[in-house]
């Protein structure tokens, strides 16, 4: 009997410890510095940079000439809310001919915090209270609209 509270202490032990362990996510994906080093500026093209480092992550929405790569470290530990570990961002621009002008390498250091929960929504026309709005259809409609006639 005496084993068994053993071994059992011995797995509760073992289990606890395996919830205390710091978990690590990796999303999403950056070139390493010496895929990057092959590429030549001035002498790559897009089709030449998608086959030396792969597709971009995204790419830019109002200057569609620049490729992102984007890889992000996540740490989870316990009950906490999840940590940005790392991250780095791959930036390749192209010219108007299709030619690498630009390999740029950013990281957590060079990125700003930007609030986009501003909790209000722009709406165009005037304002209506609640009350406004239900009352203000009173009236308009019509005994076609309630048959479908």
């Amino acid at each position: 009997m005496l084993r068994y509270g053993v071994l059992l202490a011995g797995a509760l032990a073992i289990g606890l410890s395996a919830g205390c362990e710091r978990v690590v996510k990796q999303h999403g994906y950056a070139p390493a510095r010496e895929e990057l080093a092959e590429i030549r500026v001035g002498q790559d093209t897009r089709a030449s940079v998608r086959r030396k480092i792969g597709r971009p992550s995204t790419t830019g929405v109002f200057l569609p000439d620049r490729w992102y790569y984007v890889a992000s470290e996540m740490e989870h530990y316990l009950f906490y809310e999840p940590r940005l570990a790392s991250r780095r961002v791959v930036a390749v621009r192209f010219g108007p001919d299709d030619v690498v002008t630009s390999v740029n390498e950013y990281g957590l250091e060079d990125g700003r915090v930007i609030d986009l929960e501003t909790r209000t929504t722009p709406t165009l026309g005037r304002e209506l209270t609640v009350m406004q709005q239900i009352l203000g259809n009173l009236g308009r409609v019509r005994a076609e609209d309630l048959t479908g006639e």
